[in-house]
């Protein structure tokens, strides 16, 4: 297990994938929570955003917090398991703020978990 906890207070991560047509590479910005070594994302689009749709053909990624960059092999959390709920209130709690709590965002969105390679 990676240890992170330095970087879990940065505000996004960059995610590179594979696109899944082309190969090319594309990065996002993104918002990204930590816990117990993994990096957390939540995609407000679920399975119809592209970077979702480039690492379900692809789970082979690339992770970028700050000037630190792993490979990891992404999935899909498993709905209504422990670590989906643990993945939700983490994100839920790291970006809401006083205009706007996030609760349907983070009740909606589809939980990534990206496994980082050493």
């Amino acid at each position: 297990m990676i240890d992170l906890p330095d970087l879990a207070g940065d505000d996004f991560a960059y995610l590179t994938t594979n696109g899944r047509r082309t190969g090319t590479p594309h990065t996002i910005e993104i918002w990204f929570g930590i816990d117990r070594g993994v990096v957390y994302v939540m995609g407000g689009g679920r399975e119809k955003s592209d970077w979702t749709q480039n690492l379900l053909a692809d789970p082979n990624v690339r992770v970028r917090i700050r000037d630190q960059e792993w490979k990891a092999v992404a999935r899909v959390v498993e709905a209504d398991t422990e670590e989906d709920a643990r993945v939700r209130e983490l994100l839920r709690e790291k970006y809401a703020n006083a205009d706007d709590d996030l609760v349907g965002w983070a009740r909606r969105a589809l939980p990534v978990a990206f496994d980082l390679q050493p």
